[in-house]
């Protein structure tokens, strides 16, 4: 896998805590997460896989594996950022999520775009 590919793309997180779908008296704390992929490579790439470790507040790990994001394969191309949101249900308030995304370059050639850690917090959790 190509370190140059790999860091020529750019993963950030926005999330947000979703207060209406959350119960926290059953141990119900919903996130959403807003991800920009951005290619600053001179080389598109298609997203084939995620990979996420999602860690909550007891330090429970949930790794998640599929085929694409929401539905989709897309081709980022150079220049372009590909965003997309989606969402966690946690049993604890605070938590964590970090990961990889298994990527496909033009030339056949496959790499990681990592996906920094992140957290997941309700409002005022992490004064």
């Amino acid at each position: 896998m190509s370190d140059a590919l790999n860091q020529s793309f750019v993963v950030t997180v926005e999330t947000e805590y979703l207060d209406q779908q959350s119960v926290p008296e059953d141990q119900r704390y919903v996130f959403a997460y807003h991800i920009s992929i951005r290619n600053n490579g001179d080389q598109a790439a298609t997203l084939r896989t995620r990979h996420w470790f999602i860690t909550d507040g007891n330090n429970e790990v949930q790794e998640v594996k599929g085929e694409g994001v929401v539905g989709e394969q897309p081709t980022i191309e150079p220049g372009e950022t590909y965003r997309y949101s989606s969402g966690t249900v946690m049993s604890t308030h605070v938590g964590s999520m970090r990961g990889y995304y298994v990527m496909q370059a033009d030339d056949g050639q496959l790499f990681h775009a990592s996906i920094p850690v992140f957290t997941l917090a309700t409002p005022n959790a992490l004064n």
